[in-house]
């Protein structure tokens, strides 16, 4: 698949549920540019499943820095608004994600997913036709992107289902992106906020690596 770093995101409504019961749509896009603020929006494949709740959680507890960071969380998986509503009435200490406050967007018809390509299509082997096919409704990866406030992706992850995400990496880009906006700095591997940057330039490069 196409990566989508460097382009704008795509412009799609798409069905949201909150934590009051309240449905709405969300462009994704639109939620960036209009509130000049960059966006966080993170997949999971399923509601009521295992390593799912434990990043939603993960993603709610940091929700300070990311606001810190004007930065807004949105998640978003395939499921109904309606299964949201369920999983969010259900108490963390019994697999649920009671306590979220940030918006999931219920991608039922699968419109964004396919168009960022994040989908996957279990395909298993008929021996009688001889040939491939689907085993149940797709679901995505736990893909995630970080937008800008001109609505431009400007990281984009994408794990297996087994393996949950590092939330604190997801603040770290996102202050590396920052500095990059106010200093004009490229940023070296590893960086952090309060470390040295550089020039975009082989001299820079040069001194940086010699004291590093």
């Amino acid at each position: 698949m196409a990566t989508a770093v460097g382009k704008k995101f795509p412009s799609i409504l798409v069905n949201a549920m909150n934590e009051m019961g309240d449905t709405f749509q969300i462009n994704v896009l639109e939620e960036a540019i209009n509130n000049k603020k960059k966006v966080l929006l993170f997949w999971y494949p399923k509601d009521f499943t295992f390593v799912c709740p434990t990043e939603l959680h993960a993603f709610q507890e940091a929700l300070p820095e990311f606001d810190k960071r004007n930065t807004l969380v949105i998640g978003a998986s395939v499921d109904s608004a309606e299964v949201h509503f369920a999983w969010l009435n259900t108490a963390k200490d019994n697999g649920g994600i009671e306590g979220i406050t940030y918006p999931l967007l219920a991608d039922t018809n699968r419109n964004l997913s396919q168009a960022l390509g994040i989908l996957d299509a279990t395909e298993v082997f008929d021996e009688e036709s001889q040939s491939f096919s689907k085993e149940g409704d797709d679901v995505t990866y736990r893909a995630t992107y970080l937008i800008d406030e001109e609505g431009t992706v400007f990281h984009e992850g994408v794990n297996h289902m087994p393996v949950g995400r590092n939330v604190n990496e997801f603040l770290r880009l996102i202050d590396a992106y920052a500095h990059v906006q106010s200093h004009g700095e490229v940023c070296p591997a590893n960086w952090e906020e309060g470390k040295e940057a550089m020039n975009a330039d082989a001299k820079s490069t040069a001194a940086y690596l010699a004291k590093n």
